[in-house]
Formats: structure tokens, sequence, C-alpha cells
């Protein structure tokens, strides 16, 4: 059975959101990186880029596929999870923790009423 923090918001993409103040930490889910199996590469956008929500910045790629990671947020990234993109096995094996991969100041917090609640998000995956 996928893991699906309740503490979280997801994007229909199978990306979480985790709301600090005015930062959101962004990464995949657990459902996704099973999906992938196993994450080889992982590209991640620059500090100081601006992301609109439903707009692709980020790469994953691994054994059988690459897919794009879309952002649920718009906003500034301010930080980038360098030890994903060092060793990507973290996104399979801490999606939540370790394997996130940026921090983004929102620049339109009512967007993240958009997103799935934990309930929304395990229908949508079939749990």
């Amino acid at each position: 059975m996928t893991n699906v923090p309740s503490n979280l918001r997801y994007a229909r993409t199978h990306e979480w959101v985790r709301v600090s103040g005015d930062t959101a930490t962004v990464g995949i889910t657990d459902h996704a990186q099973h999906e992938l199996t196993d994450v080889v590469f992982v590209e991640l956008p620059a500090v100081g880029n601006q992301v609109k929500a439903g707009e692709a910045c980020a790469v994953v790629e691994s054994v059988k596929t690459a897919s794009d990671i879309y952002s649920p947020v718009s906003g500034q990234i301010v930080e980038i999870n360098q030890t994903a993109v060092d060793n990507p096995a973290l996104v399979n094996s801490e999606p939540y923790g370790g394997g996130w991969f940026y921090k983004i100041k929102l620049s339109n917090p009512a967007e993240l009423n958009a997103l799935l609640s934990p309930d929304a998000y395990t229908a949508q995956i079939g749990q």
C-alpha cells in the first residue's frame, strides 16, 4: 500500500507539497516513485527561477522512463536538494524525507486550495 502522509497536499500529477510559512517543499509521491521504479537521474530547476503552477520544472529519469515534474504551486525556487541530485536513489527510498526536490517561496498561497487532500489523492490512485 502506498504511503500518503496526512500532513501534505498533493497534485494530480503526483507531486507533494509541505508548507511552512510562505515556503513550500516539493517532491514526488511514494506512488510516483513506485511507478517509476529505480530513479537514476534527477534534474532540478535553478535557484532563483520563477515557476508557475502546472509548469514542468524538473526531470526525473528511471531505468524505464524519463518524466517531467510539474510545480504544484507558483513562486521562486529558493533551494534545491543537491543530495537528491547526487544520490537519486533517495527519491525511491525516502520520497517524503531526503528525496525532496526543491523549496519554493509561494507567490500565490491560494493555489494550495486547488491541491488534493490526502484522502482525495488516495482515491485518485485507487488505494
